[in-house]
């Protein structure tokens, strides 16, 4: 069995680290070279760093930002926010991104899923879904979760993946903040669902929430922002409280 991944996000808004509940009341978390730095040596095994507002405000990824990142990492990190065209992609892997995540951009245009994968590889595309339980299912939204759609998430993450979709990031936004654990009903119907690794992502409180999203919701990766960005579990004790559970991690 691959050994499953812990990936501290960084959710960035005009240069800070920021992190709220439900995608809104957002509060500073710390300076994101800062903490970038801090997760490389404590052990993470990948970095994902999203300009949070880089759609919603039409501007492109902070990419000078990216860069400075990039400077003080050992591990590989996956950059998003903004990307809306291949275009887009150069000056990130320039700054030394590993992969690009795509959202909102690849649910109103999804040729650009397929365009990316051709001309840089399926490895290199993370589609991100962030999605609502409405109306008894799973719809997803744009912009930061601002813009509901009627597109069901099953559905979406089933084409992304045809389209070339290298990994899905799902984030609960029922989940995301709450502290109350992982969505693991969704997450382990897409796993089951589609063939390339899915991250979870939202509702990470405690280490025994990792080791459900890893065995209930049968998910490749664990991605949390708060419990790491305010020191409440450290990673090295994460990982640690996993390997005792018989759940391969890199240690």
């Amino acid at each position: 069995m691959l050994a499953k991944r812990i990936i501290p996000c960084l959710d960035i808004k005009d240069g800070r680290t920021v992190k709220g509940v439900n995608f809104v009341e957002l509060r500073d978390a710390g300076d994101p070279v800062e903490l970038g730095a801090r997760y490389s040596e404590e052990g993470a095994d990948e970095l994902v760093f999203l300009d949070i507002t880089a759609t919603h405000e039409k501007r492109k990824t902070l990419a000078a930002m990216a860069r400075n990142i990039a400077r003080h990492l050992r591990i590989p990190f996956t950059i998003g926010g903004g990307i809306g065209a291949v275009d887009d992609v150069g000056v990130l892997l320039d700054a030394g991104a590993d992969k690009v995540s795509i959202n909102s951009a690849a649910v109103r245009r999804p040729e650009l899923i397929g365009e990316l994968a051709r001309g840089f590889g399926s490895q290199f595309v993370v589609l991100a879904v962030d999605a609502k339980w409405v109306n008894n299912d799973w719809y997803v939204h744009l912009n930061g979760g601002r813009i509901a759609t009627d597109i069901k998430l099953f559905e979406w993450v089933k084409e992304a993946e045809s389209r070339g979709a290298g990994e899905i990031l799902f984030t609960s936004m029922d989940h995301d903040g709450t502290k109350a654990g992982f969505a693991c009903e969704p997450l382990a119907h897409l796993s089951q669902l589609v063939q390339i690794p899915i991250i979870a992502s939202g509702g990470a409180g405690t280490m025994e929430h990792f080791a459900e999203v890893f065995t209930t919701g049968q998910a490749d990766a664990g991605l949390a922002a708060s419990i790491f960005h305010f020191g409440e579990i450290p990673i090295p004790d994460l990982k640690a409280f996993l390997h005792e559970k018989y759940i391969p991690v890199r240690m």
